[in-house]
């Protein structure tokens, strides 16, 4: 579907006929598909031929991270866009209908899912018999796994609710949550890491749903001035975040691969190759945001910017697959 100009009015933003709107719901269907072989078949293939041994459930944990990370986003996003529409000055009143919801509902199963296995110590379960729930209270992880679950499920009553803004609060605790997990006090300077992962993941989730939403919010601006007010004030906040998360990227990375090493592990270890795949995703998407921020400036219809930016989407999400793939795999080691 292609925004239109104006003079095509309510038509070229609502007025598709439905087998195109069946046709977009399959597209999507497939893009899914598509993202979810990343995790399930990533590890394997990173780990060939580096002699490092894969953890158990590997595929399943990463494909659940994943999902944990975009259920993180999407909501995210519809709150970052919805504050951006307001000051759009002129803005149609209409808004597409929330994904958070669901959004939540998923982020919910995800994370009961990681728990599930921090409750039978980092394994894959078998049975529910091979659940230690009690044991969750017992640790550190556990207890960030019972944060994840708990925020989801109130994240998804505040996005039912009639204050769906209120659903910031446990969005931030499932990051704070996953920002901790991620670096466990054993780690040299564990707090440095996590405030790096806090930024990033923040800036990530705010870029990724960001954009998703305000492509779907144009589809119901039958206006082109309003839509494309909308496009350039994401574009501006969207240049802070790719810097935010490139700098804490790289300095993550660092911690993780000192800077002599680097080289080595790009290509030695599964964690130092997905994350040059990730890394060429990344280049990918700014080189398409790039693109987009032209259009919007000197394109005799700015809304032709949809296109690259339709294709940035794409380029996101499977990041944010290759990212629960990176959760995944064994960290490097520090040569």
């Amino acid at each position: 579907m292609t925004l239109t100009r104006p003079s095509s009015g309510v038509a070229g933003a609502r007025g598709a006929p439905e087998r195109s709107g069946a046709g977009r719901a399959v597209a999507v269907l497939v893009l899914v598909a598509l993202a979810a072989l990343i995790p399930l078949l990533g590890p394997p293939a990173a780990l060939h031929g580096t002699g490092e041994a894969a953890p158990p459930g590997a595929g399943g944990i990463a494909l659940l991270r994943t999902v944990l990370f975009a259920a993180l986003c999407v909501p995210a996003g519809e709150l970052f866009v919805d504050r951006l529409a307001r000051t759009v000055p002129g803005a149609p009143p209409a808004r597409p209908r929330s994904w958070s919801p669901y959004a939540a509902a998923a982020g919910l199963l995800a994370a009961l899912g990681l728990a599930s296995v921090v409750a039978t110590g980092n394994l894959v379960p078998h049975s529910l018999a091979d659940i230690d729930v009690g044991g969750l209270y017992e640790t550190r992880e556990g207890v960030l796994a019972l944060l994840e679950v708990n925020a989801f499920l109130v994240a998804g009553l505040c996005a039912l609710s009639g204050r769906p803004a209120a659903q910031v609060w446990p969005l931030a605790a499932v990051v704070v949550a996953e920002a901790l997990r991620a670096h466990p006090p054993t780690e040299h300077t564990p707090l440095a890491g996590s405030g790096l992962t806090l930024v990033h993941l923040t800036c990530a989730a705010l870029w990724t749903g960001g954009l998703l939403h305000a492509l779907r919010t144009l589809r119901r601006w039958p206006r082109a001035g309003a839509g494309a007010a909308l496009l350039g004030l994401y574009a501006r906040v969207a240049a802070v975040l790719l810097a935010a998360v490139t700098a804490t990227g790289v300095c993550s990375s660092l911690r993780r691969m000192p800077p002599d090493t680097v080289v080595d592990q790009l290509t030695a270890t599964a964690y130092g190759r997905t994350l040059l795949a990730k890394v060429l995703l990344v280049a990918a998407v700014a080189a398409l945001a790039l693109w987009a921020r032209v259009r919007l400036r000197r394109a005799a219809d700015p809304l032709t910017a949809c296109s690259p930016a339709r294709a940035e989407v794409v380029a996101l999400g499977a990041a944010v697959a290759v990212s629960g793939l990176l959760t995944a795999l064994p960290l490097p080691i520090r040569w």
